[in-house]
Parts: C-alpha cells; sequence; structure tokens
C-alpha cells in the first residue's frame, strides 16, 4: 500500500528520520516490509512511503510529528471535473465502508487549472456517494465537522491522487489538553522542534515561558515511550483523564482513529496486528517508568508568569501520563534560572508575539485585564486544510498579505526592552547553554542583541516562523595578575 504522512511545513526531514525510527521498531518489521521515499530536498509537506495495510495503525500510534496519515486509493492524470467523477467512481468504495457511515471530502491542490475546488470537490463527493448507492442501495449523509469517514484529493498540473484518511482527527490532537480553542501550539510541531534542537532523553531540558507546557510535555512523553497516540488508542483504560473539552471521536478506543472505522482494519488479523502494537507499546511504558519513576529523574523542568497556564501545565501533564507533578516554578522569565548546576542544557521556549503580553505589576495580562498567555493563538485561517496537507492552493498573494500583515504588526515598546533584558539575562545566567526560540518575529535576534547560529523556517499554522538558535558561551574567567 502506498501512504503520505502529512507533516507541518518545513518538519520533512525530522518526518522522514521518525519513519525510519519507527519502521524499525520490532513491532513495526512484523508487519511487513517499509519503503521510505527519499527525504526531500525542498518543503513538501510529507513524506511518501510503501507498507503494509497495518502499517498506518503503527504510524498513527507513535508518530509525533505527523498531522495525518493517508491511504492512497488511486492516481491519475485529469483535465477536468469530470476526470475526477470517473476516477472516484471507478473505487469500490463498499470494500472500504458503508452507507450508513457519515462522509467529508477535502480537496486541496497546487497550480491546478481548474477553477473551483469546491466544485472539484462536489464532483468527487457525488461519484462516492452514487457509487454506494449503486452498490448498496443507499447513500451515506455528509457531516463536515465529525464524520465516520474522510477522503482526501490532491491535485497537481495534471495528476488527481485520491487519499482515504486513516486519522481522522489530525494527529496533534492528542487528547490531553484542557484549554479552550485550538492549541497555539500545536502538539506535533513542538515534537518537531524538539528533534530538530538535536534535544536526546537524558538531558536538561528548560522552558522559561512554558504557558500549557507544550514543549515539555512532548519531551517528557519522549523520555517515557508514551505514544502519541496512546490517549486516543484506549491504552490506558480507567486511568485515563481525557480533557473535559477533548474531541468527541478521539475518546473511545473503537472511535480514536479513522482506521478504526474502515472495515478492512477490523478484520481479524489486522485486529491482531492492532492489538500487538499496543501490547509492546504498554510494555515499553512500564520499562521506562522503572527507570523514570518520578518526575525529577527526567530532568525536564519549566516556570511561567501566569498563575492560571501553570495550574492548567499541571492538570494538562497528568492527563498526558506522566508520572507525579511537572517541575514548574511561577515566576518571571527574568527571575529563571538554570534547573541544576550542570554546565549547560538546551532552553526552549515560544515567546508572545508582542502585543499580547503586557508586563505590569510583574503579572502578565492582556488589555481587557484577562491572564496572558506566553503561548498565543492561532489566528483564523480558511486556507487552513491546505496549510496542514503541505500542499497549499491558496494564491501567492494571499501568503504575501499575511506576511505584510505581520511586519505591519507594532509591538508593544515594553515587550522590546523586555527582550532586550531577557536577552542579557541569557548570557548572565545561562552560558554554555543552546537556546532555541520559536517565533514569528523576524528581528527577534536583534531584540535580545545576540547573534543566532542557526534559523529553520517552519509555520506554526499560518504564521511563518523561524526556529532561532543562539549558543550561549561560557564567559572566560577574568584574568588575574599574581601578586609580587
Amino acid at each position: 500500500m502506498r501512504f503520505f504522512v502529512v507533516c507541518p511545513g518545513g518538519l520533512e526531514v525530522p518526518l522522514a528520520q521518525e519513519l525510519a525510527e519507527i519502521a524499525k521498531r520490532p513491532d513495526s518489521k512484523a508487519l511487513g516490509a517499509w519503503v521510505i521515499d527519499p527525504t526531500p530536498t525542498s518543503p513538501t509537506g510529507g513524506i511518501g512511503l510503501a507498507g503494509p495495510l497495518s502499517a498506518a495503525m503503527a504510524l498513527n500510534l507513535h508518530s509525533r510529528i505527523a498531522s495525518r496519515v493517508l491511504l492512497q486509493m488511486a492516481q491519475a492524470p485529469y483535465r477536468q471535473e469530470d476526470d475526477l467523477y470517473k476516477l472516484a467512481s471507478g473505487l469500490a468504495w463498499e470494500d472500504w465502508f458503508t452507507s450508513k457511515q457519515t462522509l467529508r471530502v477535502d480537496v486541496t491542490a497546487h497550480r491546478s487549472p481548474l477553477k473551483s475546488l469546491n466544485f472539484a470537490t462536489l464532483k468527487i463527493k457525488d461519484a462516492i456517494v452514487d457509487r454506494l448507492r449503486d452498490v448498496t442501495g443507499d447513500r451515506p449523509n455528509i457531516d463536515t465537522a465529525f464524520p465516520d469517514i474522510r477522503v482526501q484529493a490532491h491535485l497537481t498540473a495534471t495528476q488527481v491522487t485520491i487519499y482515504l484518511d486513516t486519522s481522522g482527527e489530525a494527529l496533534f490532537k492528542r487528547g490531553w489538553r484542557d484549554e479552550k480553542g485550538d492549541a497555539p501550539l500545536k502538539e506535533n510541531l513542538a515534537a518537531g522542534i524538539l528533534s530538530i534542537t538535536g534535544w536526546k532523553p537524558g538531558q536538561t531540558l528548560f522552558d522559561p515561558m512554558c504557558g500549557s507546557g507544550t514543549f515539555l510535555i512532548e519531551a517528557a512523553q519522549m523520555a517515557l515511550a508514551i505514544p502519541p497516540g496512546g490517549i486516543r488508542a484506549g491504552m490506558y483504560g480507567d486511568d485515563a483523564k481525557p480533557s473535559r473539552l477533548a474531541y468527541r471521536p478521539l475518546m473511545t478506543s473503537a472511535h480514536g482513529f479513522g482506521f478504526q472505522r474502515l472495515k478492512p482494519f477490523n478484520e481479524a488479523a489486522e485486529q491482531k496486528h492492532w492489538a500487538g502494537l499496543k501490547e509492546s507499546s504498554l510494555n515499553e511504558i512500564l520499562e521506562k517508568r522503572k527507570q523514570n519513576p518520578h518526575a525529577e529523574s527526567l530532568g525536564i523542568s519549566g516556570s511561567d508568569i501566569n498563575e492560571k497556564l501553570v495550574a492548567m501545565f499541571r492538570g494538562n501533564w497528568q492527563r498526558a501520563q506522566l508520572p507525579d507533578q511537572p517541575i514548574v516554578r511561577q515566576i518571571d522569565a527574568m527571575a529563571s534560572k538554570p534547573p541544576t548546576n550542570n554546565k549547560g542544557g538546551v532552553m526552549l521556549l515560544n515567546p508572545p508575539y508582542g502585543e499580547r503580553l503586557v508586563i505590569k505589576g510583574g503579572r502578565g495580562q492582556e488589555k481587557d485585564g484577562r491572564d496572558a498567555s506566553y503561548e498565543t493563538a492561532e489566528p483564523e485561517n480558511r486556507f487552513e486544510l491546505n496549510l496542514e496537507t503541505g500542499r497549499q492552493s491558496a494564491k501567492r498573494s494571499s501568503r504575501e498579505s499575511l506576511k505584510k500583515l505581520q511586519a505591519q504588526e507594532e509591538q508593544d515598546p515594553k515587550f522590546v526592552e523586555f527582550l532586550r533584558q531577557f536577552g542579557q539575562h541569557l548570557k548572565d545566567a545561562f552560558s554554555g547553554w543552546n537556546v532555541f526560540v520559536l517565533t514569528a518575529d523576524m528581528a527577534l535576534p536583534g531584540q535580545l542583541r545576540i547573534k543566532e547560529s542557526k534559523r529553520t523556517p517552519l509555520f506554526n499554522g499560518p504564521l511563518e516562523c523561524r526556529l532561532f538558535k543562539f549558543e550561549m558561551h561560557a564567559k572566560r574567567p577574568a584574568s588575574t595578575e599574581s601578586e609580587d
């Protein structure tokens, strides 16, 4: 089978590395042979691979960086909308799902000659519905919010590829986050960034603006071999305490992933594979827990000025199946200190993008008086689906408009001054550390007054960002003259 594993733009290299690691797992090898496509040299929004059908199970359970795992159903040339209908209507959808299940169809495109993606979507949807009605005598209903089945099509200038989505809800929705609205920093982006930093379990990791704890929770789950899809897979039974705001289809083992609603995955052989993957993962977790029974042993810690966010972080930590309480303090980032006596470590943070933080009275507040977060919410973006699949259909002018809007955004002068002071604080208190900062502010190094050693382009939703690396070199000891 052919798969396309989707990721946020800029994370193709870390994703390729992760896929290779998943394929090398003994439980993955037992499923059959995997062949991963060469790592792309330019952004593609994902990585292709060939593998057994049950590879979809391992990928959805273990991939921390993937957004979705798409199973390729067909690929063919096209010239007009009727070609899409003909291709889709010729596929045996009845072998994959029933007319009693709800359906959603999405289409993305890159340089497609078709004038309307909405019309293209309609033609593919009609083809699937007509096929099932002809074969079964009944047609599926459409549900754009929580569909049982998701079909994805992608159009290039000459080719159309049709996929079945084996993930269901996007994979960054782990099920442990307990906050209103969309996650300001998506969990899979955080995991990809951790890979880029080179951080490994056992190394010291510190986030002085940890917010609700996305970076630190992802790192702790890595250290304890907790699969990102564990809650959605129903691995923890009654011990799991899912978020009050959890996405409706996620919280039961019968509906956690899209593949669990597809006929071939419910056959006895595939169910045995799924049980084996979960059992193997649980054994890994138990072994890691013996090695690291307490949170202190992980070397992962954070701080934040906002009391509510610190409390939210603690709740998220427990729902993520992590031990004890997280090592976190409610303090201003300017008062943060290295968490250990070790000379060096990795600092990773996602500061606010300027206007959301007003430094007043030592507390972070928004202009309307509500507590401010060091993490920022994504602006609404009507091209989100295209960005998620890494294959944008938005016109270049839309991207340029977004960049222009970002450039024109005025920053609070107090926040600019805070960055200058924070840069000096890093020099004084964190010598020997590697500091990584994710930001949409391309001028951040100048505001910190520190020269970056590396910058990596990334997308946080629709926001074009940079991950800046700063090497805080240890200070040379002052020379002293010997007394006569």
